[in-house]
């Protein structure tokens, strides 16, 4: 774990960091962002400044590059190795340099090192990546500037992170951000909506395909700047060819043309409407000291710990009489509810809601590779397929020896992730879904986890795509060599990627055609895009670069799989394709030295290690009883909190969670006082309206439903399983006066809806 001590700030040492800038650029799904970083030092001795921030996970860094006084430095990419000893030589030597690295622990977490800026001078850093954009349950697209690098737990008895992180308050960071975006896409921008305060959005053209938004100012280190972007037609399929580099080999990945396709698969409505009913699903929630942070920034909202406790609820009653669950949680250790996977029944589920409301943020560190390991372990359940749940705030240190494991058995089981608020690792969300077929979603801000939760259960429960393939229809003379790894899932209206070189004469005249078939519910079916292989103007090297981190992305898995083997191959083909492309990796820097700067620097260099905003101090004081900074396991004196006395102190549940709370397991209402004090009546104004012929639990189904449709359409991303499961079991009751029962639920309670609403 690396301590968080903030001691530069509380001495009141001058920084030289001084203001970041950033400029992004969007082009339909694709982000180009140009960060520059400013530094001064003020102090009368030359220093080394160290800055530790965190980028996402999927960026490919492609461009870092100096200016001290009038002379202006290009970094290149080296062997990491290699870049650290002229970095070390160049210093020792009076010269100026400059280091950009990756962690090793994590794709996400990037270390800078300004070396020997002399007294009174100044030196602007220029860092450029490029990145897609993530699609939402809300069809927009979301990109990150991750403001807040939360420390990360390391699990104990492993090696110490590589870089060092000093954190202070977020009101104490000592430097400005400014940001300003620019979006184009061939179909209108909608709309953009942030996290942050914005400036109005200004259109650049007629038709709205182009359009800026900048940072509104004031904006402090607090959060991350998130801003989701919404296209008219979002769900276009696309294909864009990019020339390759005009100085580059022939052959190569940069001297040949690349193709980026975009898929967004649509499936029969016969196969939407029938989905799963049976599955293991394991949900692994983290209940570490940080999960009792607020999920966005204000001490008032509800924590992490208390909007999964929520969240778990729906998720046990949405699902299916038959299938099998168990509900792990972890910290410094990890717990189960049942020894394994159970059926699903009223016992069950009533066991699990009773555990899960007892479950406070009390279990220290955030160790989720055993939980992880013991899931693995156990036996899966035949014509059951496993579907794993995780629900963290992603502050791990070991974030690629965790996606190993879940890769290694990919084969088992799907991972649906879950980030929670700000700080969470991009690089373990999003690797987690990805190397286990699932689906990742960040809850920051104002966003309720619910609807995203749900939304990935209703994915969880849509067939397994099978015998995925992809296949090419090009001119004579061309070939495609796909550089993305395969594709291991495809869900209903999701993107998914196809990056591929394409070798040989490619007339601009032609056109290409790619073809992704697949099964689905053991039906075959296919989505297909036709292309011109005309060059895009205008695009410069992006598409080349981000199929080069996806080449590379590949390469360090299976140089991790193979480590210990003596195959130094994969590292060597890792190491040239990273110098090649421009892109770094974990492998390589980028290094740039000054060697024109004259006289060698004098002095001592005094080494200044800049300090993130850390979101943890500003709204998690209450951890401290909880989450030691180095996450031992909690100690005797923990056990005298009363968890118990707290959760019975909690106030009244929503109405929406109060009424399904009530729920039984096969999807039926019990008539009683609890479920008319949730429908905002008395019992005997539910008696009293009952139809004479009806038995009680239909009656209470149906005033449920009817409520449901009536009040809460607004969420009804919430609740639509669960009234699935409650229609089901009223068709299966074939009850008389169903027609009557509905005329007399919304006459009590003040609605119109229609019988076909309710399913019924």
């Amino acid at each position: 774990m690396v301590n968080c001590c903030g001691l530069l700030t509380a001495q009141k040492e001058p920084v030289p960091l001084k203001s970041i800038e950033v400029e992004l650029q969007v082009r339909d799904h694709v982000a180009t962002v140009v960060s520059t970083l400013n530094y001064e030092n003020k102090e009368d001795k030359p220093v080394e400044a160290v800055f530790v921030f965190p980028l996402p996970g999927d960026a490919a860094v492609c461009h870092f590059s100096a200016k001290v006084g009038q002379t202006h430095i290009v970094a290149e990419v080296k062997e990491k190795q290699q870049a650290r000893e002229e970095y070390d030589d160049a210093l020792s030597s009076g010269q100026q340099a400059f280091l950009l690295e990756e962690s090793d622990q994590s794709p996400d977490i990037f270390s800078l090192s300004v070396g020997s800026l002399p007294p009174g001078e100044s030196a602007s850093i220029r860092l450029e990546y490029v990145t897609e954009l993530a699609v939402q349950a809300d069809d927009g697209l979301r990109f990150c500037l991750p403001a807040v690098l939360n420390p990360r737990y390391q699990p104990q008895g492993s090696e110490d992170v590589s870089v060092q992180v000093t954190s202070v308050p977020a009101s104490l960071v000592p430097y400005s951000l400014s940001f300003s975006a620019r979006v184009s896409s061939p179909r209108p921008v909608s709309k953009v909506e942030s996290s942050c305060s914005l400036e109005p959005l200004q259109y650049l053209s007629t038709d709205q395909t182009q359009a800026m938004v900048k940072l509104a100012a004031g904006h402090k280190f607090d959060r991350d700047v998130e801003l989701l972007i919404y296209y008219k037609d979002a769900h276009q399929p696309t294909a864009v060819v990019e020339a390759g580099q005009a100085s580059a080999k022939p052959g190569t990945l940069m001297g040949d043309p690349v193709v980026m396709v975009s898929l967004y698969p649509e499936f029969p409505q016969s196969v939407m409407s029938s989905l799963a009913s049976c599955g293991e699903f394991v949900f692994l929630l983290d209940r570490s000291g940080s999960m009792d942070c607020s999920i966005n920034n204000s001490k008032q909202e509800e924590t992490r710990i208390g909007s999964a406790r929520d969240t778990l609820l729906l998720l046990l009653k949405s699902l299916s009489m038959g299938c099998y669950f168990n509900i792990y949680s972890f910290g410094s250790r990890f717990e189960h509810i049942f020894p394994k996977s159970v059926e699903y029944n009223e016992k069950s589920m009533e066991e699990a809601l009773k555990k899960v409301e007892e479950m406070q943020a009390n279990l220290g560190g955030t160790e989720i590779l055993e939980p992880l390991k013991h899931i693995y372990k156990q036996p899966c359940i035949p014509k059951q397929p496993r579907q794993l749940f995780v629900f963290t705030d992603g502050e791990v240190g070991n974030t690629k020896e965790v996606i190993d494991l879940v890769k290694k058995n990919a084969g088992s089981h799907r991972c649906f992730s879950f980030g929670i608020g700000e700080g969470a690792s991009s690089a373990l969300i999003n690797g987690l879904a990805k190397e286990g077929g699932g689906h990742a979603q960040f809850i920051t801000g104002t966003d309720r986890m619910q609807p995203k939760v749900m939304q990935s259960l209703r994915f969880a429960l849509q067939p397994a795509v099978e015998d995925i393939s992809v296949t090419w229809d090009l001119p004579k003379g061309v070939s495609a060599t796909v550089l993305s790894p395969p594709i291991t899932a495809i869900f209903q209206g999701q993107r998914s990627l196809i990056y591929a070189q394409l070798t040989g004469q490619c007339l601009e005249a032609a056109e290409g055609c790619v073809m992704v078939k697949y099964s689905l519910a053991g039906h075959p079916s296919q989505n297909q895009l036709h292309f011109h292989l005309k060059p895009a103007e205008d695009t410069g090297l992006t598409i080349h670069r981000l199929a080069a981190r996806t080449l590379i992305r590949s390469l360090e898995l299976e140089d991790r799989s193979v480590r210990g083997q003596q195959d130094e191959g994969v590292k060597k083909k890792l190491v040239e394709l990273s110098v090649q492309s421009g892109v770094s990796s974990s492998f390589t820097a980028f290094i740039a030295v000054n060697k024109d700067s004259g006289e060698s620097i004098q002095g001592p260099l005094e080494r200044r290690n800049i300090p993130t905003p850390d979101f943890a101090d500003l709204v998690c004081e209450s951890t401290e009883l909880l989450e030691t900074y180095h996450f031992a396991d909690l100690t005797e004196s923990d056990d005298d909190v009363d968890y118990e006395a707290a959760v019975l102190q909690q106030p009244l549940r929503e109405p929406l969670l109060q009424l399904v709370s009530l729920q039984k397991a096969s999807g039926y209402w019990m008539l009683d006082a609890a479920l008319a004090s949730a429908l905002g009546k008395t019992s005997e104004e539910v008696e009293k309206s009952k139809p004479a012929p009806v038995n009680k639990e239909v009656w209470a189904t149906i005033l449920a439903l009817i409520w449901l449709h009536g009040f809460k359409m607004d969420v009804k991303e919430e609740w639509e399983l669960l009234a699935m499961k409650a229609a089901s079991w009223l068709r299966a009751q074939n009850g008389p006066c169903v027609t009557e029962c509905v005329e007399a639920g919304n006459a009590l309670l003040g609605c119109s809806v229609q019988k076909d609403a309710l399913g019924l």
